[in-house]
């Protein structure tokens, strides 16, 4: 039956409750769950993290024992399979829920279809597919890693509206203003992980933290081919998830100081500047980072992209003119030769921050 605006309004609520673990949830989605009854909202609640209950269980939790014969609305279909926690699709069942509503299907093979099918035997009624787009971009990383077992890159870039990273000279700080940097703060808070290169560490000495109230850094992953940056860089300094180091470096003396100072050191074959891309993504995926964000040089961010790693681009122009052939452009290499293959975006959108503008879009449809 087609869905009230009333359900479209608790969808919305669990979409809602679902991005407060924001960042926090991986390898798991973020979702979230509202249970209704008589038109009253009896029990809320969200997934926090892995290993905790998912958001239907604190829903129900919340609701108790008027849960039963009321409706559950939540923002991704209820697991079947036991994983960290038991099957959610099963606590519904035994609550007694009379109707569930979700936005989207579970991208998961393991679970896609079985949780709405295991609630229809009990004699639920389904409903699902509202709001699905917003769940999806939502849960992107989640939904790219579950498929691909790869990271889900981002690709942040600082320039002038000319398109400079820097100056002739290297100068780089700062072209963004201080909203534009405290909003990639923000952004390094909810990602996984943040990769650079040792150009920028040997530039820059970045410590590539998450400075803002209550935000979680993200894992630090260095590509450094050759071994150029010093063990003791603030981008290696310990934390509650060791920083990588990919190399192709092999000799052990050399690697042990990154070693004792906690660093996991991956060892992998060149190709071509770099050490292989592709092997270090699927690398990172088996270490379940879902989202990944690259702060790195034009260079490098060149040979991203004819890799075809990056899914989004988050990009802030400055109201700056550099100019000069020698200045650094924000995407280096050779680049294309015809418009037909150049790298065209997708979904694009357009954000003032503080005196910068913030644009957004993606490379894969």
């Amino acid at each position: 039956m087609p869905l009230t605006p009333d359900d479209f309004r608790y969808l919305r609520r669990a979409l809602q409750l679902a991005k407060r673990a924001h960042g926090r949830t991986s390898p798991n989605p973020m979702v979230g769950a509202v249970v209704v009854k008589d038109g009253v909202v009896i029990g809320e609640g969200f997934h926090p993290k892995a290993g905790e209950p998912h958001a239907e269980v604190f829903a129900l939790r919340a609701a108790g024992d008027q849960a039963h014969g009321a409706d559950l609305y939540v923002s991704l279909e209820p697991c079947s399979h036991y994983g960290r926690t038991p099957p959610c699709a099963d606590a519904v069942v035994r609550a007694g829920i009379r109707r569930v509503v979700f936005a989207s299907l579970d991208p998961n093979p393991v679970v896609a279809g079985r949780g709405m099918d295991i609630l229809r035997e009990a004699g639920i009624e389904v409903e699902y597919g509202a709001l699905s787009e917003q769940e999806q971009r939502l849960n992107e990383a989640y939904r790219h890693w579950i498929l691909t077992r790869r990271p889900f890159v981002t690709l942040k870039l600082a320039a002038s509206l000319d398109g400079k990273l820097a100056t002739r000279t290297g100068e780089s700080k700062w072209i963004t203003g201080e909203a534009a940097r405290r909003d990639v703060h923000r952004l390094r808070a909810v990602q996984d992980a943040i990769l650079t290169t040792s150009a920028t560490v040997l530039a820059d000495d970045p410590a590539l933290t998450a400075r803002i109230p209550g935000g979680r850094d993200p894992r630090r992953v260095v590509i450094d081919t050759r071994l150029r940056t010093a063990p003791d860089a603030q981008v290696y300094a310990p934390a509650e998830r060791a920083p990588i180091l990919a190399t192709a470096v092999t000799d052990d003396a050399r690697l042990a100081p990154y070693r004792e100072r906690g660093v996991e050191v991956l060892i992998l074959p060149m190709y071509g500047n770099h050490v292989n891309l592709d092997m270090l993504m699927a690398a990172l995926g088996k270490r379940e980072i879902l989202s990944l964000m690259i702060e790195a040089g034009g260079s490098f961010a060149g040979a991203l992209l004819s890799a075809g790693l990056v899914h989004k681009l988050r990009l802030y122009l400055a109201p700056l003119l550099i100019g000069g052939s020698e200045a650094i452009p924000a995407i280096g290499g050779t680049g294309i030769a015809q418009l037909i293959d150049a790298h065209r975006l997708h979904q694009l959108a357009w954000k003032h921050i503080g005196e910068d503008v913030r644009v957004e879009g993606y490379l894969m449809p």
